[in-house]
């Protein structure tokens, strides 16, 4: 939908509190994650430490990728969905941790159901990987829900998170549609990261975890060969930035792929930490800083002005995980130490940037 039209119908208020729930999620994930580190926190989200992963992908990126969904499926029933996944950060702040996974469960099957309703409708190969995508969302919740360590569903998380990115830029695709053998091998990656997956999930570790590593490596080169992204940098203004968004993002999804192949996925370990923000952070935040000026307009229709100033938090961003994973392999928990904090102050200049963007578009209109 363009700024226009979304400024003609008018500000979706009531999709504001799901946005709230997403929020206090991000803001609850990334204090937990650096009180972890030792930056002193606030105690409700230094006690929150050992949610940190799950606020960020349940809390927040359930929140979000199942709010879109419901805004693009239309029905009403679909918004229990994101309500379910806000439900669990809320559960997680105040005491009732039993409760969040379960809420999260419920979140991550109304997504599935949302998604099967897309498919119905449309039997399109970008409809399927999403909606895969929503599944791996589903059992990772659930094994969570189950009593596993987190460190066991981070991998179904993961698939959860970059196939559907991964579907969404299969989408516009069509635009400029990839060969038969560009399909084929696509349809292959896929192939193999579910057989990771299973293979995490029944035999014996590290195998799964290096064909999983593999499979997202192979990924970034498929995407990077094939996104419209390589074209449309070439342009200017929101179109070269979202490009150079998702480029870059890229490169860290192949970063993060090269590390889980080598080093598999040891909880704990200085390869743990890297591979998984080089992936939630460099990959999975650079797609959500490309598509924030389109998706806001869609799901709250609000217009947002663009600037150039939105690079300045991507490349904070860059720069603050590029002193991160620095740190893991230097061994260097100082650096490892300030690269978090750097990669929050970005977040928060991103989410800075996005508002003063929709407040500058309301004062032209």
């Amino acid at each position: 939908m363009s700024g226009a039209a979304a400024g003609r119908r008018g500000v979706a208020w009531w999709r504001l509190p799901l946005l709230l729930f997403a929020l206090v999620a991000l803001v609850a994930g990334v204090g937990a994650g650096l009180a972890r580190l030792a930056w002193p926190m606030p105690a409700p989200l230094a006690g929150a430490a050992a949610l940190h992963g799950p606020l960020l992908v349940c809390g927040f990126f359930g929140t979000v990728i199942s709010l879109e969904r419901a805004v693009a499926v239309g029905h009403r029933w679909a918004y229990a969905a994101p309500l379910a996944c806000g439900l669990g950060t809320a559960a997680a702040m105040h005491g009732f941790t039993a409760w969040s996974p379960w809420l999260s469960l419920a979140g991550a099957a109304g997504l599935l159901l949302a998604t099967l309703d897309v498919w119905r409708r449309q039997r399109e190969a970008f409809v399927a990987v999403i909606t895969i995508a929503a599944a791996c969302f589903v059992a990772g919740t659930a094994g969570w829900a189950a009593g596993a360590p987190v460190w066991r569903v981070v991998p179904w998380w993961l698939a959860f998170l970059v196939l559907t990115i991964a579907g969404e830029r299969l989408e516009l695709s069509r635009l400029m549609p990839p060969t038969p053998a560009a399909r084929r091998a696509f349809a292959a990656v896929v192939a193999a990261m579910l057989l990771a997956l299973a293979w995490h999930a029944l035999g014996p570790p590290p195998g799964g975890e290096r064909l999983f590593g593999g499979s997202l490596l192979a990924l970034a080169a498929w995407l990077v060969l094939n996104d419209i992204a390589r074209r449309t940098v070439r342009q200017r203004g929101l179109t070269r930035y979202i490009a150079v968004c998702l480029l870059s993002g890229y490169f860290w999804l192949a970063l993060g792929g090269a590390v889980v192949l080598a080093a598999g996925l040891e909880p704990g370990s200085r390869a743990y930490d890297a591979a998984l923000h080089a992936l939630l952070v460099g990959f999975v935040f650079s797609m959500v800083f490309g598509h924030a000026p389109v998706i806001a307009p869609a799901v709250l229709r609000v217009s947002i002005a663009y600037t150039p100033w939105f690079y300045a938090p991507l490349a904070l961003l860059h720069a603050a995980l590029t002193l991160r994973v620095a740190g893991d392999a230097a061994g260097s928990f100082a650096l490892t130490r300030w690269g978090a904090l750097l990669s929050a102050v970005a977040l928060a200049a991103f989410l800075a940037s996005t508002a003063a963007a929709v407040l500058r578009a309301r004062r032209r209109r």
